[in-house]
């Protein structure tokens, strides 16, 4: 039987929020020009999925953070997936925005986090590691105890690694890049020269040229 990580590869590929164009290279907003994008948003729009995504993300958060107090979601991507895992977890809500709003409260973070609340934060995706760390530093700052991350997906840069580490926070993922490919591969949802740009892409990121693949 397939491991977790393979068969929520999988159903993302069945749903089509895996999107690939090496021809016509999506732009991040850390200007990587990148021959795929992952569209966890797609999930919401699947009740089976839905479901199931929200039972993977609370069994790890419960599994690896057994003490956690609150759950929070990263503004805008995991509010609704960080919602359904803490129904699931009996456990309290409130997600992090960006940044502070700058009419009425000016919050940040909205819902109640009492300070010295141990916090599990949940993510839909993982890429540099910028704004799902942003969202921890928000949290460290309003007196939480943040003691690590649940995300739905990772693509595994090591540069995202490397910030994890130095910032002190534990990530857990349910999938990731390499079973996404690996999926992909075996299912014929990519032909052998395309898992190869992909892979290639994976090793490089920010220097990847479509014009050469």
């Amino acid at each position: 039987m397939d491991s977790t990580d393979r068969k929520l590869a999988g159903e993302l590929l069945r749903i089509k929020a895996v999107l690939l164009r090496p021809d016509e290279p999506f732009t991040w907003a850390s200007g990587w020009h990148s021959p795929i994008y992952c569209d966890n948003r797609r999930i919401l729009s699947d009740p089976e999925l839905r479901a199931k995504v929200a039972l993977w993300l609370s069994e790890a958060a419960t599994r690896e953070f057994p003490g956690a107090d609150v759950v929070a979601g990263v503004a805008t991507g995991a509010i609704a997936h960080g919602v359904l895992a803490a129904e699931k977890m009996g456990k309290p809500f409130a997600y992090v925005r960006p940044a502070k709003k700058d009419h009425g409260t000016g919050s940040q973070i909205e819902g109640v986090i009492p300070a010295g609340s141990k916090v599990v934060v949940i993510e839909d995706l993982v890429s540099t590691g910028m704004s799902s760390l942003a969202a921890v530093a928000a949290l460290r700052e309003a007196g939480a105890e943040v003691l690590g991350m649940v995300a739905i997906f990772t693509y595994g840069f090591e540069i995202a690694g490397k910030r994890f580490e130095e910032a002190g926070v534990k990530l857990v993922t349910v999938s990731d890049y390499g079973a996404l490919i690996e999926e992909a591969t075996a299912t014929g949802y990519v032909g052998a020269s395309e898992a190869e740009v992909l892979r290639r892409w994976r090793l490089d990121p920010a220097g990847w040229n479509p014009t050469v693949d």
